[in-house]
């Protein structure tokens, strides 16, 4: 089976992403994308103060939003400048506690369809390998 192959670079997405959705570096500061590959996307963020709940973790919401952003980048990079596409569902299942300073969320499509890409996405520290968070989702396409 082929990979989708990406139509956009990491520079090229993190430049339309802040241009059509300012908020998001308030959401998430220190987001970027850092990797795009034939069917995947590598998106890092660092957590700080802001990102953390009672017991010193990042909170669930903050990894949430990690794996959304990277299915985000996932179905941009490889339809391109369509900033409509939308997250039609995501489903997280948290595996670990997630200590603050960067985080990465490893996003691969697991099929691109006409109207629908459906992704995974693996959240661990950055440069470790054990899984703080796994989530799959689907993002809607808008029709050309």
């Amino acid at each position: 089976m082929t990979q989708p192959q990406p139509v956009m670079t990491a520079d090229q997405l993190n430049q339309f992403i802040a241009e059509v959705y300012p908020q998001i570096l308030e959401q998430l500061p220190g987001h970027d994308v850092r990797l795009v590959e034939p069917g995947r996307v590598v998106v890092r963020m660092e957590a700080d103060e802001r990102h953390i709940r009672a017991g010193g973790t990042v909170s669930g919401p903050t990894l949430f939003a990690l794996a959304d952003m990277g299915g985000y980048a996932c179905v941009l990079s490889h339809i391109g400048r369509e900033a409509l596409a939308v997250t039609t569902n995501l489903n997280i299942n948290f595996m670990r506690k997630a200590d603050p300073g960067p985080l990465d969320a490893d996003c691969k499509i697991l099929k691109l369809g006409k109207r629908l890409m459906v992704f995974e996405a693996s959240i661990c520290q950055a440069d470790q390998k054990d899984i703080i968070a796994h989530a799959t989702g689907t993002y809607a396409i808008p029709p050309k």
